[in-house]
């Protein structure tokens, strides 16, 4: 897993259309346009403390979250029940749901060809922080 450091330096805006695409796509007119979306700003909450990560495996494609998409990543927020988070496990980083229960927590893939990983009090579990957004390239 290839990890990148936000910057949020570049402020690049781009139009965002007030109308919604259902099977096509709306005149590029300028009375269309809703505002600027900068993408930096609408990825990134908290510029310090976020990175983005490469996913690799397809552990996640129940969530939509596919080998070779970018999931950005913030380590600010503290990690809730059901949250999609980057964790540390064995040395190893992997990407899971975080599932809290009254035995302990467990890391659930999201395909039914992975085995859920539990943890108890006694074992450590580090996480890396909570996925917020995932970028998908269509060309690849």
């Amino acid at each position: 897993m290839k990890i990148y450091k936000s910057t949020h330096t570049t402020k690049i805006s781009i139009p965002l259309f007030m109308s919604r695409v259902k099977a096509g796509f709306p005149s590029p007119a300028e009375e269309y346009i809703e505002a600027k979306l900068d993408l930096n700003s609408y990825l990134i909450q908290h510029p310090s403390s976020t990175y983005m990560v490469r996913i690799e495996g397809d552990s996640m494609i129940g969530a939509g979250i596919y080998s070779g998409d970018l999931a950005v990543v913030d380590r600010s927020l503290q990690p809730k029940n059901q949250d999609i988070v980057i964790a540390v496990v064995d040395q190893e980083i992997t990407i899971k749901r975080l599932v809290k229960t009254k035995k302990g927590i467990t890391l659930c893939a999201e395909n039914p060809n992975f085995e859920p990983i539990s943890f108890t009090n006694e074992q450590e579990l580090t996480i890396w922080g909570v996925v917020v957004h995932t970028v998908r390239s269509m060309k690849r």
